[in-house]
């Protein structure tokens, strides 16, 4: 089997050239499957790019995880957008599971720098970027600069979360690339 993207949870957001995956049965969904039902229907190493825009904070994370680990090829990418801890998002949507800090997914990396990989027994090889995105409307004209001035470091992304610039400029989501 070629090595694919996969789109997983796209609602109406459907991609042509992607394998779009969702739970609901809509206009241009290839495969409906419940995410709570693992395994995901799809061979090992069958994805070189799995996208999860807005999915992981609704699920069991660490099984979900560990079968998109499986199906991904080697050195392949798992791109993640979720809700930060911050973001009211997250607490308005009664279906949200758990929001994320930007180091949430390290410790589903092989020798991060929180090195508790034992706990799983699945790792990433790295993370290729982390972002933390916040709401750009003209009611926060602040968070133009706001956004690009945290993102320059991670060391100024964790100062930015465990200081009250968090509370007072709250996120959106975290944006997260892990390979394989």
């Amino acid at each position: 089997m070629t090595a694919k993207r996969l789109n997983l949870g796209c609602g109406t957001d459907i991609r042509p050239g992607w394998v779009n995956l969702d739970s609901a049965d809509l206009t241009g969904v290839d495969v409906v499957h419940d995410l709570d039902r693992l395994p995901l229907p799809f061979e090992e190493g069958a994805f070189e790019m799995v996208e999860c825009q807005d999915i992981l904070e609704h699920v069991d994370l660490v099984p979900v995880l560990r079968d998109l680990h499986r199906i991904l090829a080697p050195g392949g990418r798992l791109r993640i957008r979720s809700p930060h801890f911050t973001s009211s998002a997250y607490h308005i949507d009664p279906t949200h599971r758990r929001a994320f800090s930007i180091r949430t997914l390290d410790f589903f990396v092989s020798d991060s720098q929180f090195e508790r990989d034992y706990y799983f027994d699945f790792h990433f090889s790295g993370v290729e970027q982390a972002r933390i995105l916040f709401h750009k409307t003209r009611g926060q004209p602040w968070n133009f600069l706001v956004e690009p001035l945290f993102n320059l470091h991670s060391k100024l992304q964790s100062y930015y979360e465990a200081t009250f610039l968090a509370r007072m400029f709250p996120a959106l989501n975290v944006q997260v690339t892990l390979v394989k």
